[in-house]
């Protein structure tokens, strides 16, 4: 794990990696699918996604609706690598992204496994409202979601 500080002392940029025991196309598809990801959330966030949003290409918009079912996140794709790397930059239901960015690396390391990094970057976030929430996300927090992710991937290709 680890962390990028702004001159202040805080935490702008969080990040965790985990070696998983699943092949970089079966840990994508959990991520790429908007509709899988409540399964695997380590901040305990979303709701659920609407099957048929599968991310494909940069430039692709998914929506989530957040816990509480009265929040919806529009998710912009601003970096993607098929089976590699995903990253998208969050906003407000009809509103451009606020400034923050999720990413998902995947890097296999030949021996069925895969090295996969999450990061949470908020060093372009604007929105004064979403400050507090983007302050708590902690190494722990992504941790999770990659423990969850882990469990489920390797599930999968047991089978």
């Amino acid at each position: 794990m680890a962390n990028d500080d702004d001159l202040s002392g805080t935490t702008q940029v969080v990040r965790a990696t985990r070696e998983v025991r699943a092949t970089p196309e079966t840990i994508f598809e959990l991520i790429a699918d908007p509709a899988r990801q409540p399964e695997w959330d380590g901040n305990d966030n979303l709701g659920q996604a609407d099957a048929g949003q599968r991310v494909r290409e940069v430039g692709d918009i998914f929506r989530m609706v957040l816990l509480g079912g009265d929040k919806v996140r529009e998710n912009h794709v601003v970096e993607f690598e098929e089976g590699r790397l995903i990253a998208w930059r969050p906003a407000s239901e009809g509103e451009a992204p606020a400034g923050h960015l999720w990413r998902w690396e995947l890097e296999p390391t030949g021996d069925g496994a895969t090295r996969v990094t999450h990061t949470y970057d908020w060093t372009q976030l604007t929105d004064e409202s979403r400050m507090a929430r983007a302050r708590s996300t902690s190494p722990a927090m992504l941790q999770a979601s990659l423990d969850r992710l882990a469990e489920l991937a390797e599930a999968t290709e047991r089978g």
